[in-house]
């Protein structure tokens, strides 16, 4: 039997989402109101916020709620001024910080591990950015070590989530007594443009604010269910560096989502995969698919055969939180493992998708393992998940 490393697995979860709830048939109506006067981009909306696979989000934003005649954020009805960027980053530096220590708090009592012993910080954020950073509030409210090393991963998009587990499954193969915390918080809905674009408009359909927090160290801390980590993989599709952008604009950041998005994604992701199958391993019945939009799920469960079941959890997280961005990947394994753990589920192997702007796409291979036993059994040298 070859000899293998301890394995490195996601020890504990968090996830955390704001107060205010924003409803997909008021929002509809909020907006179909404040766009009256274009009736054209008011029937358009009504239609894409009916399709998009939303029913709730969450927002940070209390403005958000305003009916259109006070809503800055509907200046086309309210003729308010639109929040500014700086506003905006006002918004997000005063919002933001808390989020993230509720998912952080959460993910530490999951794992079952103290503030002393995280060794690195990564901090995941696309939609707002202060000095000092978010890292830096962490480490005081949280009480982590003043020389814990902090790695900040901005402005990478949807992608980003995923990006830093791998990173910090490398962290941990290199370290192997490393504890590492990853911290994500986006709010999206506070860049809601007030716009009758139609990129405007699809934007502002399905996405929420949220934070989601993991702890990933060596499977042996933990006595209870875990997600061994494989290495990652990281691509860029081609020909599609123009089909998703997002810039700083003066009043927020301004998004461009191409309608082929999903059909890249959707033809491009099986040749990345291809590689990371074992011949004679099992079947993958674990499918973590960031739910970048309903498009790219349908995308997907055709394209790689999927059954409902596979893609459930993503719909799921869509419907009720919508596209929290590099968060969102987080809530989808968190019911993964919730239903897994219900079901008294034995060892069970997968993988984790994300997608972000590039076009890019980040994988990777994980196992949904029991206990103790299911851990000590990884290094068989059987399935997917390779080792350090």
């Amino acid at each position: 039997m070859k000899s293998y490393e301890a394995t490195i697995a996601m020890l504990g979860i968090g996830t955390a989402v704001p107060d205010h709830v924003l409803d997909q048939a008021e929002t509809t109506q909020r907006l179909s109101h404040a766009l009256s006067n274009t009736p054209d981009a008011a029937r358009w909306a009504k239609r894409i916020f009916k399709q998009c696979g939303v029913q709730t989000r969450y927002t940070c934003e209390p403005g958000l709620l305003e009916p259109a005649e006070n809503n800055r954020y509907f200046a086309q009805k309210s003729g308010l001024p639109v929040p500014t960027t700086a506003e905006r980053m006002a918004t997000y530096k005063q919002a933001a910080p808390p989020l993230a220590l509720q998912a952080a708090k959460k993910a530490l009592a999951d794992a079952g591990v103290g503030p002393e012993a995280i060794t690195h910080l990564l901090t995941v954020s696309c939609t707002g950015q202060f000095l000092p950073g978010l890292d830096a509030v962490l480490v005081w409210q949280l009480g982590l070590s003043r020389s814990v090393n902090r790695i900040p991963l901005t402005f990478l998009g949807c992608a980003a989530g995923l990006k830093a587990i791998g990173i910090a499954r490398d962290l941990v193969a290199a370290h192997p007594a490393a504890v590492t915390l990853i911290v994500s918080v986006e709010l999206c809905t506070i860049h809601m443009q007030s716009s009758p674009e139609r990129e405007a408009l699809f934007g502002a359909s399905f996405f929420g604010d949220g934070a989601s927090a993991c702890v990933i160290g060596s499977a042996e801390q933990s006595d209870g269910p875990v997600f061994a980590l494989g290495k990652a993989h990281s691509g860029l599709m081609p020909d599609s560096a123009g089909e998703m952008i997002w810039e700083v604009g003066n009043y927020g950041y301004d998004l461009f989502l191409s309608p082929r998005i999903s059909q890249l994604i959707g033809d491009t992701i099986p040749g990345h995969l291809t590689p990371l199958l074992r011949d004679g391993g099992p079947d993958p019945g674990i499918w973590a698919i960031h739910p970048g939009g309903k498009g790219i799920i349908d995308a997907l469960e055709d394209t790689l055969g999927l059954s409902e079941e596979h893609t459930g959890f993503s719909r799921n997280v869509l419907r009720v939180y919508g596209n929290m961005s590099s968060a969102t990947i987080l809530f989808v394994l968190a019911d993964i493992r919730e239903s897994l753990k219900r079901d008294g589920a034995e060892r069970t192997e997968g993988f984790c998708l994300a997608f972000g702007p590039g076009l890019s796409c980040e994988i990777v291979p994980i196992a949904y393992l029991p206990n103790k036993e299911s851990k000590q059994q990884v290094g068989t040298g059987a399935g997917m998940i390779p080792h350090a």
